[in-house]
């Protein structure tokens, strides 16, 4: 895809026949082509970089010999986990010096399909940011789960042609790749000339082979370094991702210390608005990087270039005549942290604050604050579950990453770290509740759930396995039913806290600052429930997802991910 050209005003200023609206001088500019430093000032015509060098302008900023980079590009994030509706979500982040994502609204299309991702992208079309908006390949993720919609490969293609989607999402369902299920391959077929994103936990071997002979281009779920390496020998693009629960960048990142930044960029998938507000965005990622020995120009090709150029944004990730001048400035580039942000010319975060009344509301449609169709409330009997003879098959999660154990135990035995869990089905009333065990939370008395759970995003709940968790649990969901979605902790049948998720039960209406001081509370509380696991409701919100390995559950019971098939709770069988 060819880069924009300038307009014929910007032509003139870069030809010098005219003054430029800004002159940014007295910086250290970052070449990404040469991975090299040149002073030198930047002359800004219409929003775009015109030249290189001083010449007239209508305004001059002399930078103080800051350095001067181009602003960071997320190469795959869920709008949906920062639990921040889009506006909101801009304002958190210009500040960390990102201006542009590749959004998979996969979330909000399991709970509204088209409909949802058209509302976001209308909500994101006049903000000062560019969103790249994937078409999402997997709605549901699986068979085993139960959305609220369904999208098939003409949805696909309609995200694609009618509402402007970049690519196509990440493919979820490898297994329906490799065995070559006609339905998979027309969806990775709608892509046509655009890129088509992945999903492949530990895939290695033939079977990587078969995704990647299947036109798949690029995976965030490597959580180990040769799984790592063979993908990108294979000529698959590893986006390294360092989110709120999955955090897989100090394993990954000697990939780039011995084999460089080709086929590599950063990603956060998912990260929470109190892990924005306390450690940033993909300036964390570029910090971390650097810690780990990475080189600072590495660090910005992986959290600019590279992500701009898979993803076609041609006119991004350079400071380059002809490129849009989304533009950093360090004062002090070992803190990650800009001084001031520019987006299309102008400033819009200065000092770690967004430049006041720049981005105006633009709220979601009311329609996508109903959501929750639950027709009755539940009780204890819903969440009764018996254990079987012998040792059960459990659900063992460990923090920091997404990828369960298939574990096999005695739920009775109290040395046992054993929880019951559920998923409830919450779009079409249909009463399903899955039922199952889970270990590795620590959780001691009461209860916690979610309506924030990959993909299908039901009712995840969590409780202790003693006589009075299902009632707890039954507690917990109720409380979801009555307030329209969000994340809640109870004990002894009462609320400790909790985050009020109206938007598809999935994001928050309201500011950044308040949403991630109501989740630090809302993990506090868990704690007095005995909880230990880092960030406890993203690693239960991934507890649904039907193609992450090794155990999962969803409303239809117990799935064996690496047989891809539902299961029985007995370790036997």
């Amino acid at each position: 895809m060819a880069r924009p050209s300038v307009t014929p005003r910007g032509l003139a200023v870069a030809r010098g026949d005219e003054p430029a609206d800004l002159l940014i001088t007295g910086g250290r500019v970052f070449v990404s082509s040469t991975r090299s430093w040149l002073e030198t000032s930047l002359a800004i015509a219409d929003g775009c970089i015109v030249g290189w060098g001083d010449r007239e302008a209508l305004e001059t900023v002399d930078v103080g010999g800051a350095a001067l980079t181009p602003a960071f590009v997320d190469a795959h994030m869920h709008l949906e986990s920062t639990k921040l509706w889009v506006d909101e979500f801009v304002r958190a982040v210009l500040p960390h010096g990102t201006t542009a994502v590749a959004a998979d609204p996969h979330e909000i299309a399991n709970v509204f399909g088209i409909p949802g991702v058209a509302a976001l992208i209308a909500a994101a079309g006049d903000l000062p940011f560019h969103f790249g908006v994937c078409a999402s390949s997997c709605v549901p993720a699986s068979p085993f789960e139960s959305a609220g919609a369904e999208l098939s490969h003409t949805d696909v293609a309609d995200l694609l042609d009618g509402h402007g989607a970049i690519g196509v999402a990440e493919v979820m369902n490898f297994p329906g790749v490799i065995s070559g299920d006609p339905e998979m391959l027309a969806r990775i077929a709608t892509a046509g000339s655009r890129r088509v994103d992945g999903h492949a936990p530990g895939l290695r071997g033939q079977q990587l082979d078969a995704y990647l002979a299947a036109g798949v281009e690029s995976d965030h779920e490597c959580t180990m370094l040769d799984e790592a390496t063979e993908k990108r020998m294979k000529g698959m693009w590893v986006f390294i991702r360092q989110g709120s629960a999955s955090k897989n960048l100090d394993d990954l990142i000697p990939m780039v210390l011995e084999g460089g930044t080709d086929l590599i960029a950063f990603c956060t998938d998912d990260r929470e608005p109190d892990t924005l507000r306390s450690v940033g965005h993909i300036n964390d990622c570029c910090r971390r990087a650097v810690a780990a020995g990475v080189s600072t120009e590495d660090a910005l090709i992986m959290a600019s270039t590279n992500p701009a150029l898979y993803h076609g944004f041609t006119h991004l990730g350079s400071l380059a005549p002809g490129y849009q001048a989304d533009i950093l400035a360090f004062d002090d580039l070992g803190s990650w942290q800009p001084t001031t942000v520019w987006q299309r010319g102008r400033v819009v975060a200065t000092r770690g604050e967004i430049t006041p009344g720049l981005i105006e509301d633009t709220p979601a449609p009311e329609w996508m604050k109903s959501s929750i169709h639950l027709e009755t409330a539940l009780d204890a009997a819903d969440f009764a579950l018996a254990a079987p003879e012998g040792d059960a098959k459990v659900i063992g999660v460990v923090g920091g990453s997404l990828t369960t154990a298939h574990l096999t135990m005695d739920v009775d035995d109290a040395a046992n770290d054993v929880a019951r869990i559920a998923c409830v089905e919450r779009h079409r009333e249909t009463g399903r509740v899955g039922l199952g065990y889970v270990s590795g939370f620590g959780i001691e008395r009461g209860a916690i759930a979610s309506t924030v759970a990959h993909d299908a995003h039901n009712c995840m709940a969590i409780g202790h396995r003693g006589p009075s968790g299902p009632a707890e649990m039954a507690a917990a969901v109720n409380r979801l039913r009555e307030i329209g979605g969000g994340q809640v902790v109870v004990l002894d049948g009462e609320v400790l806290a909790e985050v009020r998720l109206p938007i598809g039960g999935l994001m928050s209406d309201r500011l950044a600052g308040e949403v991630a001081a109501e989740l630090d509370t809302l993990v506090e509380a868990g704690r007095t429930l005995g909880i230990t696991i880092e960030a406890p409701f993203m690693q239960l919100s991934f507890l649904g997802l039907s193609v992450l390995p090794q155990l999962r559950i969803t409303d239809r019971g117990l799935v064996d991910v690496d047989r891809f098939e539902l299961t029985s709770l007995a370790a036997g069988d």
